[in-house]
């Protein structure tokens, strides 16, 4: 698949690939990843020798599990992580402030784990292998992007064995820029980078061997010295800690300097063992624009993240989530170009929102001791009213993302584009009181546990696999599509599925067996598909490869659903047949499906 490179007499090799990917930090490697999975080739270009091998990311939440299992590397990463990882706010006299400890699974895992960046970033690399065409090209500088309209150009420096330096030109379909917040493709692409950068700066020290054994997360809100002290895998340590402004960033490496900082909480810090150390800032920025052309921005190049609440690693995987299968879909002839362009509508906002969430957070960690005492008599007092415990305890307070804008659709009007919260008017009136006035639509679908004919006690994902899907409760899917619905069906490789009760499964997969096209029929053994309908005005979703809800209608209006979909993705709607790379079903997904055995 992919073209031979070939060596001129001027030292330049030249290769050709689908989607060029600059970068390799875990968003660069989860887009392969994902391309790779969906038949796609890409050249990943990273201009250091070798993978960062010190941590940085520790926070893994549920959603990026969900795209690391379509990746097919969630069973070998699971092993460098903690699940159920504990966060507590504590003052400078220890006292907790809050605890975020979450116990959802409403996505099929726990919300929160703890992870070990270093090995897991091996994983996604090493996973690269599995895809003939893909490759990760180590020691190459980017110096250039030629964007020619129906291709990219990227040009790259590389070092060679002889000592000589050697040029090497990728052309791509595509390109995305991941390569951290200073970003080569951002400023190629000329766009602002809005926002703060605090000067206030931190000192990170990681330790083998944890010498406290605590398994959870403390952030400490010290008026004298804000602090980080977190449990990593594989018995490792963590500390952050905030310097004064009249401390040298130099004072770091004097060690009786950092052993007076750790003192504090281990009885000989002389004798730990420290694996890194290095001091930053924090940074809350975005770009304007996370496309121009054929070239795109992806996590730490388009948006900078603070680290207090975990969320830099996974904002970067929401990119690649909402980007990788939009570039497949494009890449198969199933979509139009400006699919694109919905990358930046969806994913700006909620990494501005983000960023906006974890900016805060900060300055409730540093206030001053004045701040401080009002911060710590506020939180006890919110913490007597349960549902001011529960904000923070479930993580109410951190956006989910809700896409508003790009592909979906208003399930009040069925417009195409846009999808309002509320759910007042129309034939929908009668639903809401006992429904909710709340639109699932730009909203994650939940994953539960489930039986099928091929399998049972499968996670939902399984089933849906990570392309499109239709699925209605209670009834079968293809009621009513008329010939020409199932034509768009059969075009774009939408699975239809039939939610029932498990007690109707077996009746069901008797009655849809002679469906006009394939009805997978998904018994709902926890209750947990019926309750979600129960409490939204709808018995018919459309699911987006990324799990998101594009759709959400009656039963009766599924065509018109269906044809708003089509126009929103701006996906084609002509009869030829996709194009050559066909969408993975979950049986030939290279991810964990034992379970459908």
């Amino acid at each position: 698949m992919t073209t031979q490179p070939t060596t001129s007499a001027t030292n330049q090799v030249t290769l050709d690939t689908d989607v060029v990917v600059i970068g390799a930090g875990p968003v660069g490697l989860t887009l392969a990843n994902l391309l790779g999975v969906r038949g796609h080739r890409a050249t990943v270009l990273e201009a250091r020798a070798e993978l960062i091998d010190y941590p940085r990311g520790v926070g893994l939440d549920d959603e990026s599990i969900r795209t690391l299992r379509t990746a097919g590397l969630w069973e070998r990463i699971e092993q460098f992580t903690v699940p159920h990882h504990v966060v507590r706010l504590v003052n400078g006299r220890g006292q907790v402030l809050a605890t975020n400890d979450p116990q959802t699974q409403e996505f099929g895992f726990p919300r929160k784990h703890g992870f070990n960046q270093p090995v897991v970033d091996r994983e996604l690399a090493a996973g690269l292998d599995r895809f003939p065409g893909t490759e990760l090209r180590f020691g190459h500088r980017v110096v250039g992007i030629e964007d020619r309209g129906d291709h990219v150009r990227v040009t790259a420096e590389r070092v060679g064995p002889d000592g000589a330096t050697e040029i090497v030109e990728v052309t791509g379909r595509y390109v995305v820029g991941c390569e951290g917040g200073g970003s080569f493709t951002r400023k190629w692409m000329g766009v602002e980078f809005e926002g703060k950068s605090p000067s206030t700066r931190w000192v990170v020290v990681d330790v083998e061997n944890d010498p406290i054994g605590s398994p959870n997360v403390y952030l400490g809100a010290d008026p004298k010295r804000p602090y980080v002290t977190i449990g990593l895998p594989q018995g490792i340590r963590r500390w952050e800690f905030m310097l004064h402004d009249d401390e040298p960033t130099e004072l770091v490496e004097d060690r009786a300097f950092m052993n007076r900082l750790l003192e504090r909480f281990v009885p000989d810090p002389d004798a730990l063992q420290i694996i890194n150390q290095r001091t930053f800032t924090h940074h809350g920025r975005v770009a304007t624009s996370f496309r121009q052309g054929n070239v795109l921005i992806a996590g730490d190049a388009a948006h900078l993240m603070p680290v207090w609440l975990g969320q830099g690693w996974n904002s970067g995987m929401r990119d690649a989530t909402n980007l990788a299968w939009k570039l497949s879909a494009v890449l198969r002839g199933d979509a139009e170009d400006a699919l694109l362009d919905t990358y930046t509508t969806e994913r700006h906002k909620h990494a501005a929102d983000m960023i906006e969430v974890n900016m805060a957070a900060g300055s409730i960690m540093k206030m001053k001791p004045l701040g401080g005492w009002i911060r710590d008599r506020v939180a006890t007092a919110l913490n007597v009213v349960p549902t001011w415990k529960s904000y923070f305890t479930e993580l109410r307070f951190k956006p989910m993302p809700r896409y508003a804008e790009g592909v979906v659709v208003d399930q009040v009007t069925l417009e195409p584009g846009r999808a309002r919260p509320g759910l007042r008017g129309g034939r929908l009136a009668p639903l809401v009181d006992s429904a909710g006035e709340t639109s699932p639509v730009g909203l994650q679908f939940i994953q539960p546990r489930v039986n099928t004919a091929e399998g049972r006690d499968v996670l939902l994902d399984d089933v849906t696999g990570d392309w499109w899907a239709l699925a209605t409760w209670g009834t079968d899917p293809t009621a009513f599509l008329s010939a020409a619905d199932l034509a768009l069906v059969q075009r774009h490789d939408i699975r239809l599925l039939a939610f029932v009760p498990e007690t109707q499964r077996e009746w069901a997969e008797k009655q849809y067996a002679d469906a006009p096209v394939p009805v997978t029929v998904v018994g709902d053994t926890s209750g947990a598909l019926k309750r979600w309908f129960d409490v939204r005005a709808c018995g018919l979703v459309v699911l987006r490869p990324d799990h998101f809800v594009a759709a959400a209608a009656l039963n009766q209006q599924a065509p018109q659903a269906l044809a708003a979909v089509a126009a929103a993705g701006s996906l084609r709607t002509d009869a030829a047949a996709p194009a050559d790379t066909p969408a993975p079903t979950p049986a030939d997904t290279p991810a964990e499906m034992g379970a459908l055995a």
